[in-house]
């Protein structure tokens, strides 16, 4: 055996991504990155529940395994009101542009109640930009779709599916997922839009209850009292929504082989006979086992292979996350699903030098063991009825929806709020970003041929 001339340094060998190319990947889509480090400062309250610093973990996370080196990143803006006014009320978003803990007292009477705002969606500081940041982040990731910038855009701080046009609900102030479909609605004649959080995506099937443009799905639990209430199975559309939109109620404890056997077994007609041509998921880390709000037991890999067969379509996706109440979980599976979008095995030891490594203890893996917490009360015969019932429905439709391609259905005028110099500029250092992913997976792939060769 001899030895290879060629050898990296040690500060080279250190800077390495730590992960490892799928074998057999057909398709290597361009994957973006869409954050704001500042959505991550904001707290709802010491009691709540809900933690945004779960997106600084993610991050460092996504860093220390070095993902960040083969995805185009976007540090986003926030959105704007007028932005926001595309769904929500005039009203509502000027109250929540205006209220701050010092001042809810003086509010009208009523203006509480009017607003939904209580413990589930307190008032705290900054309430505003923090909205806007995570909105600002799904809309920028779907501008990169509409400009065939990104073949898939990530936004972990997104996802917040709950928000009505007047009011939040469910920790959920402004709904960038429908905001979101709004804008790709523009360009792209049908919309699939896919939520596996342990929650219903009740404010996005809302939204789009009377359309055929917008097909809804959710995967969820449902009692009739869980939160929100909604989500049975014989909801599926009004006028010329019948039929597009579909819910799948599901019992406690349900464990990876259930979930992702009915899972692909519904997804895989919807898709063939919806023929989206863009799909939203809604990735909520609450269905995850051992979450602080969940009742399901699913573990890291079988959430993340719901993903990775929805990547496997090809078809342009927006990626959102959601739910997740145990944020050393959340940050791992986002971290793991990024790695499924970009098509690369992460090892399941964590990165040793990321900040805030005590929170992953005692196991310090990507991977913990989060099921049999629950007993599994989805019986097969129930699995199998609820099936059963979906692909009825999805038989309703009889092939995909026809758009008229005219301005009053498909707007033509610019959303960019980008000049011809800023898309060129963009263009260019996307395709400069892209030369130089290549040459740095070359490499790797020289690499590992070098490697291989030693053992043949």
């Amino acid at each position: 055996m001899t030895e290879s001339t060629f050898f990296n340094d040690k500060k080279t060998e250190e800077s390495q991504p730590n992960f490892e190319w799928e074998i057999g990947a057909t398709y290597t889509p361009r994957v973006s990155f869409h954050f704001n480090p500042k959505v991550s400062n904001y707290h709802y309250g010491v009691r709540h529940p809900m933690k945004p610093f779960r997106l600084m973990l993610t991050d460092h996370l996504v860093s220390g395994y070095g993902l960040h080196k083969i995805m185009d990143l976007y540090e986003t803006r926030e959105a704007t009101m007028e932005e926001m006014s595309e769904f929500h009320s005039e009203d509502y978003i000027n109250f929540l542009s205006k209220v701050t803990p010092n001042n809810i007292n003086k509010m009208p009477r009523g203006t509480l109640e009017k607003f939904n705002i209580g413990d589930d969606c307190p008032i705290f500081q900054n309430i505003f930009e923090y909205s806007s940041l995570y909105t600002g982040a799904s809309l920028d990731a779907s501008r990169k779709l509409i400009n065939n910038q990104s073949d898939i855009a990530i936004n972990w701080s997104g996802g917040l599916h709950h928000a009505k046009k007047t009011n939040p609900s469910g920790f959920c102030y402004i709904n960038d997922i429908v905001l979101s479909i709004l804008n790709l609605l523009r360009y792209h004649p049908r919309v699939l839009y896919i939520d596996i959080d342990l929650h219903h995506g009740d404010g996005v099937q809302e939204a789009f209850y009377t359309t055929d443009r917008v097909f809804t799905i959710s995967f969820h639990k449902y009692n009739g009292e869980f939160f929100p209430g909604t989500g049975d199975i014989d909801e599926n559309g009004y006028s010329n929504g019948k039929h597009f939109a579909l819910n799948v109620p599901l019992e406690d404890g349900i464990d990876d082989d259930s979930y992702i056997n009915l899972f692909k077994s519904i997804i895989d007609p919807l898709i063939t006979s919806y023929k989206p041509t863009v799909i939203i998921q809604q990735c909520g880390a609450d269905s995850l086992g051992h979450d602080r709000l969940g009742c399901f037991n699913l573990n890291i890999k079988a959430h993340g292979e719901c993903v990775k067969f929805v990547k496997s379509f090809g078809i342009p996706m927006l990626v959102v996350g959601g739910g997740g109440y145990t944020p050393r979980n959340v940050s791992r599976l986002w971290t793991y699903e990024t790695g499924v979008l970009n098509g690369v095995l992460l090892p399941k030891e964590l990165p040793e030098d990321i900040p805030f490594k005590e929170f992953f203890g005692p196991d310090y893996s990507l991977y913990p063991v989060l099921d049999d917490l629950y007993e599994n009360k989805n019986s097969k015969k129930y699995l199998e009825d609820v099936r059963i019932r979906c692909l009825e429905n999805i038989r309703y439709l009889q092939g995909a929806p026809s758009v008229r391609c005219d301005a009053d259905v498909i707007p033509t005028e610019n959303i960019n709020a980008l000049t011809e110099d800023e898309e060129e500029l963009i263009k260019e250092l996307n395709e400069e970003n892209d030369d130089n992913k290549n040459s740095w997976r070359l490499q790797q792939i020289e690499k590992e041929n070098s490697r291989i060769s030693e053992f043949i």
